[in-house]
């Protein structure tokens, strides 16, 4: 099987998440500004809400890479929302991408909410989906 990680991230927390599933299941992170060079069986993607839906960037990083995913893995950070999945199916949908039922979330510090998240615990977890996942 072959695996990816991209990620966006404004605050950096969504970038940490990445950089922990991408080492769990060897390979590297990759901002979703770098196009995948190869089709992959499944696509670690983490992105947070703003505004109530994902950057643009993630939209059209999804639009360009559409032949090359396989499935999708969501995962992310957020002071409040707690999936990703329901925005993800929407912005797939026309492509026939499936997207995982499983994802990992985590809060995420946000102004002075849920300082130092994500922690050490939540860099764990996120390790340990991303190997349970890609068993």
């Amino acid at each position: 099987m072959q695996y990816q990680v991209r990620y966006y991230t404004r605050s950096g927390n969504t970038e940490k998440l990445a950089k922990a599933i991408a080492e769990s299941i060897g390979c590297t992170a990759a901002k979703v500004d770098t196009p995948l060079a190869e089709k992959t069986d499944i696509l670690f993607l983490g992105c947070s809400y703003y505004a109530f839906d994902m950057d643009p960037s993630v939209k059209a990083f999804l639009a360009e890479n559409k032949d090359k995913i396989g499935k999708i893995v969501c995962f992310g950070t957020s002071a409040m929302m707690k999936s990703m999945k329901k925005p993800m199916k929407k912005a797939v949908q026309e492509y026939g991408i499936p997207v995982a039922e499983e994802e990992f979330h985590c809060r995420g510090e946000f102004w002075k909410a849920h300082p130092g998240r994500p922690d050490a615990e939540d860099l764990q977890k996120a390790a340990a989906f991303a190997k349970s996942v890609a068993e």
